[in-house]
């Protein structure tokens, strides 16, 4: 049994802790942010591939207590012509199909399953500097404590201090040439959208989504090209003006998307589309770093929580398997580079496609629907199977 020093209490570290626990190892998880941390309320889409790396460490079911099905993907041009449609998920397994949830909901059931599970979680605990040797890893936090273990997890996010301490050469996060907008609506689209739809569409000006819950607001986002916020502007801008600047962009298109953004009130928010370039150090003799801290996405795919999902399960297969830690870092790092930076790399080509043209990324955007699953990948995400 090793004592693991995860950093980070978020989907990645969490869920990493619970497959470290179940491969009989004794993690505790350290979060810079206080429990009462607000959720600013982003929604997401688990893909199967995610859900399937939660059933490898028993946290499908109560994942799947919450948000609704995804079974459907519609893909529209600007006119409102129907260009696909691509079945999502495992629709004869229930644990496994796509889930629409918030953020932080999933953040919470994975922590609610920690607790219950005895695994520690300690939050307001902000790494300061890591200290690595030959037989230990140190974590040292603002408040003047410290944590010793025989390896550290650093599932801290995209401005991840753990990787600043591991590769402060590496690349940083930069900007993937697009605003997000997101929101919940009390428009529903028309002509009504089928239970279990989401609504991908190729306007002239922004790439738009929309999904309709079973009871709720119509959820949605869009993606613009432009330029990143400037200093303090998301902060002192309200939901009023996000609302007049993205409108106008979306009414020339024959789509719903205009009325969708036109019936959201204060529940509309942006951010900038940030990525982390690849080729950066992923691990130490005793640190290794998982999510978007090793290899975060801009979000056209929509893969980044469920990436984050097979990390905490390979990681732990590895650590399971492996004769020594090293030989276990080497065939988690094997094995996760190449997929996750084959999905950075679809969806940088997403992000880059002006929104009209994004079906000419027909293999990207089927890839990511259903999580690139393949016979390689099933295996690899069976606890029972050995790497």
């Amino acid at each position: 049994m090793a004592r693991i020093v995860v950093v980070g209490g978020g989907i990645a570290g969490t869920a990493a802790a619970l497959a470290l626990q179940k491969a009989g190892h004794q993690p505790t998880v350290h979060e810079a942010h206080p429990e009462s941390d607000a959720d600013i309320g982003a929604f997401m889409t688990l893909a199967s591939n995610g859900m399937r790396a939660l059933a490898g460490f028993d946290a499908a079911r109560a994942v799947a207590g919450v948000g609704f099905d995804v079974t459907r993907m519609s893909v529209l041009d600007a006119a409102g012509a129907e260009l696909a449609a691509v079945p999502l998920g495992e629709h004869d397994r229930p644990l496994t199909r796509y889930r629409c949830l918030r953020r932080a909901e999933l953040a919470a059931v994975l922590r609610a399953e920690a607790r219950r599970r005895g695994i520690g979680l300690r939050h307001a605990a902000r790494l300061t500097g890591v200290t690595e040797t030959g037989g230990a890893v140190t974590a040292r936090f603002a408040d003047g404590t410290t944590a010793t273990g025989d390896l550290l997890v650093g599932a801290d996010g995209l401005r991840s201090t753990v990787r600043a301490w591991l590769d402060p050469d590496g690349p940083g996060p930069a900007y993937a040439g697009q605003r997000v907008f997101y929101g919940y609506s009390d428009v529903a689209p028309s002509p009504a959208a089928a239970p279990g739809l989401i609504t991908m569409v190729r306007g002239s000006a922004a790439a738009f989504g929309y999904l309709v819950p079973p009871a709720g607001r119509t959820h949605w986002f869009a993606r613009v090209p432009g330029p990143p916020l400037g200093p303090g502007e998301r902060a002192r801008t309200a939901p009023a003006r996000w609302r007049a600047l993205l409108e106008p962009l979306l009414r020339p298109d024959r789509t719903p998307c205009a009325d969708i953004v036109a019936g959201t009130g204060d529940a509309l928010m942006v951010t900038d589309a940030l990525h982390l370039p690849p080729g950066g150090r992923w691990r130490g003799r005793r640190t290794v770093l998982i999510g978007d801290a090793a290899h975060a996405a801009s979000p056209a795919t929509g893969q980044g929580a469920s990436m984050a999902l097979e990390d905490a399960l390979v990681l732990a297969k590895a650590l399971r398997d492996a004769p020594d830690l090293d030989a276990a870092l080497a065939r988690y790092e094997h094995h996760r580079r190449p997929r996750a930076e084959q999905n950075t790399a679809a969806s940088a080509r997403l992000t880059a496609a002006r929104p009209a043209e994004d079906t000419r990324h027909g293999a990207d955007t089927r890839r990511a629907a259903d999580g690139g699953l393949d016979r390689a990948l099933l295996r690899l995400l069976d606890w029972n199977t050995p790497l």
